[in-house]
């Protein structure tokens, strides 16, 4: 129940991450700027509430959140098509539905990756984590096709109802899923947030391996999301396809994160966990330069296969390195732990989406495209500035734990 509940979502998410813009380029008139700035109010909630959230997810019931999240986002998506009937929709609209239907996203995604351990015993964690993420993925290969036959067909806006039934079928999985959380320790809802948000920053900051791999989600978010915040409006203005032709471009990108988490449970215990992690890094984000090469026509292969590339090594990386979190940190903290990381991580996506925005303002989206993927590019070789380099595998504990990485050399 949990994963059917948690692939509707992603697939609703996805439907709006096409269909926002959209509607904003195509219904309002949009600008590069503009649309940009829909990316940036998306992600701008994990900057101004992701560390208390991550307190709160450790001290709650985490099944409950996620189904107040899932209703409050699907008011927030059915007031624009609301807005559009009655000839009141504006920007201002799209972009206060971006920010707090953000905001949702932020305890739900907390939530649900400390609720997972409950669900699955700790051996299991890395196939869960490995179905959660293709069926992402998965989602995101259907879910843009899907938004842009939508608009294609009835108008953007059309394709934010699907998008809010979507949040509909995922409260009523959810409420369906058996499994009870043991409630949080009397002593534990007596402390301050702001001394459980410390903790958690500093077992981040302290810790050698989460260290690194919360720099590298900095680096590589805000380079990833600093062209795909303007990418639909590359494909459409600079690229010259339709708002169909734009939805079936990136969902067949989509595909490279199915295999992906199909593969990560399979490389990592070929290679190791850590040796897998840097491979797929390393090797799969200089593709993304072949993205800015697309051309009308036969063109369009040069997005696709570099998009492939880019979401297949994207998508293993995050299976092998959820799953590490998950054995790795401790249990009470996890809440905090993985909200502090991504606060990090996901605190420069809002950036990256107003520097691509900027720069493509002024100096054009394809220009941009090559300055934005250049750098996530370069982003994967931050993860051997640290520990990971040295070993076969992750470790399963922290250092003085008493468990050392399997395999470690």
């Amino acid at each position: 129940m949990l994963w059917i509940g948690e692939t509707t979502s992603a697939f609703g998410s996805t439907l709006t991450g096409v269909a926002l813009p959209l509607v904003a380029v195509t219904t309002l008139g949009a600008g590069t700027f503009t649309v940009a700035l829909l990316t940036a109010a998306t992600w701008l909630p994990w900057l101004v509430v992701g560390l208390p959230a991550g307190a709160w997810i450790d001290r709650l019931p985490r099944r409950p959140v996620m189904l107040a999240c899932d209703l409050a986002s699907l008011l927030l998506l059915l007031s624009v098509p609301v807005a559009a009937w009655i000839g009141m929709l504006t920007i201002t609209h799209l972009l206060a539905v971006a920010l707090l239907a953000g905001v949702s996203t932020v305890f739900f995604q907390t939530a649900y990756h400390v609720y997972l351990p409950t669900v699955v015993d700790a051996a299991d964690l890395p196939e869960a984590n490995a179905k959660l993420q293709g069926s992402e993925s998965a989602a995101q290969v259907a879910g843009p096709g899907a938004a842009g036959l939508a608009a294609q067909a009835l108008g953007a806006v059309s394709g934010l109802l699907a998008d809010a039934a979507t949040f509909l079928v995922s409260a009523l999985c959810l409420m369906a899923v058996k499994a009870r959380e043991k409630p949080v320790e009397r002593a534990r809802r007596a402390t301050s947030l702001r001394t459980e948000i410390g903790a958690g920053l500093r077992f981040v900051v302290r810790d050698p391996y989460l260290r690194v791999l919360t720099a590298f989600g900095a680096a590589s978010n805000l380079a990833l999301t600093g062209y795909q915040a303007i990418l639909v409006v590359f494909l459409v203005r600079e690229v010259g396809v339709g708002p169909g032709v734009v939805g079936g471009l990136i969902a067949a990108t989509g595909l490279g994160g199915v295999a992906g988490a199909a593969l990560a449970p399979w490389i990592g215990r070929r290679l190791g966990t850590a040796r897998a992690l840097l491979t797929c890094l390393l090797c799969g984000s200089p593709a993304g330069l072949l993205i800015p090469l697309a051309r009308p026509g036969a063109g369009l292969a040069f997005m696709v296969a570099g998009g492939l590339v880019v979401s297949a090594a994207v998508v293993a990386g995050n299976v092998i390195k959820g799953s590490f979190r998950q054995v790795y940190c401790p249990r009470p903290m996890l809440g905090r732990i993985t909200v502090s990381m991504q606060f990090l991580n996901y605190g420069t996506i809002p950036l990256g989406a107003l520097l691509g925005g900027t720069l493509g303002t002024a100096l054009g989206t394809r220009p941009t495209m090559w300055i934005m993927t250049g750098m996530a590019a370069v982003s994967a070789l931050v993860l051997l500035a640290g520990p990971i380099r040295r070993h076969r595998d992750l470790p399963a504990a922290p250092p003085g734990h008493g468990h050392e990485p399997a395999g470690a050399r």
